[in-house]
């Protein structure tokens, strides 16, 4: 675990190596850019000369802020969710919103509805798989973490019924392919309009966390403790839920539906600062960013074909979790 004396600079450093990353990541693609060129057109904040101007403000440097957005936001909802529910094995997916937005966006797809539709679409169902998971949760008289974790679950193998669904009743010929190629996510369909789409519920959601996150650190205690020392427990947990909701629909809505990133991430993140909220979710943030950004290299640059995204995060976050198990059960985390 680095040093909890500067956490200041462990964020710094984190978004520092982001950044560099992803000037990096301009370079790598069918039309190869060297840094030189790379900062040349940087600096003139706008495209320059033809070709190598729009590759870069108009194709490449979008979809790089759109994998740091999505990357960061699952990052940091992950973080945010496992402090919440107390519980090392939970992901974004397990609050039904991921299931929600992936229907959500399945049925824009399969009615032929143009982009914003289909965002709006995304992003509606996956709140709405939120408000469900509430509803069951009053239904059966109480919000516990189990009980909010069990109808997520349930809501997540409803919509994912649901998706198989619309799968079935698709043309095989175009709708099928674009739905099974958009579930599987991925940055090709970036453009600036949806990066600002995306940063506005993104960047007000992570805000709203990040000024919360040492409340979050209250709820590792009982909740008769946490409200002895002033803390509305149902609100926050509430408020919080819903701020991870915003995230998910809003990384679904323009990139499908990523696995792994939301339960790897974390875990990295706190070998690096902590289980304290204060350093873990900035840092989950910057991480998982970093993490997309890469990841997105490869699937653009492996093959002449675009590899999805979630193929991707799936072979690399699955050996990276066992390697995190394996030395946090030699630590005592587990």
């Amino acid at each position: 675990m680095l040093s909890n004396r500067h956490p200041a600079l462990v964020q710094c450093t984190l978004a520092l190596v982001t950044l560099l990353i992803a000037v990096a990541s301009i370079c790598f693609g069918q039309y190869p850019l060297s840094l030189a060129e790379v900062f040349r057109q940087l600096a003139h904040l706008s495209p320059v000369d033809g070709v190598a101007g729009q590759v870069v403000w108009s194709v490449r440097l979008p979809r790089i802020v759109m994998a740091l957005l999505a990357g960061g936001a699952l990052g940091l909802c992950g973080a945010t969710l496992q402090g919440v529910f107390q519980n090392p094995l939970v992901d974004p997916h397990i609050i039904g919103v991921t299931s929600g937005s992936a229907f959500g966006g399945t049925l824009a797809i399969l009615l032929g509805l143009n982009t914003l539709l289909m965002m709006t679409s995304t992003f509606f169902f996956g709140l709405a798989a939120l408000i469900l998971v509430y509803l069951i949760a009053a239904l059966q008289g109480r919000e516990s973490t189990l009980v909010l974790i069990l109808s997520g679950i349930i809501l997540s193998g409803f919509f994912a019924a649901l998706v198989s669904l619309m799968q079935y009743l698709a043309d095989t010929e175009e709708t099928l392919p674009n739905i099974v190629f958009w579930l599987l996510g991925s940055f090709a369909t970036a453009n600036w309009h949806k990066v600002l789409m995306m940063a506005i519920p993104v960047g007000y959601a992570a805000a709203v966390l990040f000024k919360l996150r040492w409340r979050i650190n209250l709820l590792a205690l009982e909740d008769k403790d946490a409200r002895g020392l002033g803390v509305s427990v149902t609100a926050l947990r509430r408020g919080v839920l819903v701020c991870c909701a915003v995230l998910v629909a809003s990384q679904v809505a323009v990139s499908g539906s990523i696995a792994w990133v939301g339960l790897v991430i974390p875990h990295l993140a706190r070998l690096l600062v902590g289980a304290d909220h204060r350093r873990l979710l900035p840092t989950a943030f910057w991480l998982g960013g970093g993490f997309m950004i890469v990841v997105d290299d490869l699937a653009r640059t492996l093959t002449q074909a675009e590899i999805p995204i979630g193929i991707i995060t799936a072979l690399l976050g699955a050996p990276l979790f066992t390697y995190l198990l394996v030395h946090s059960r030699r630590r005592g985390a587990f």
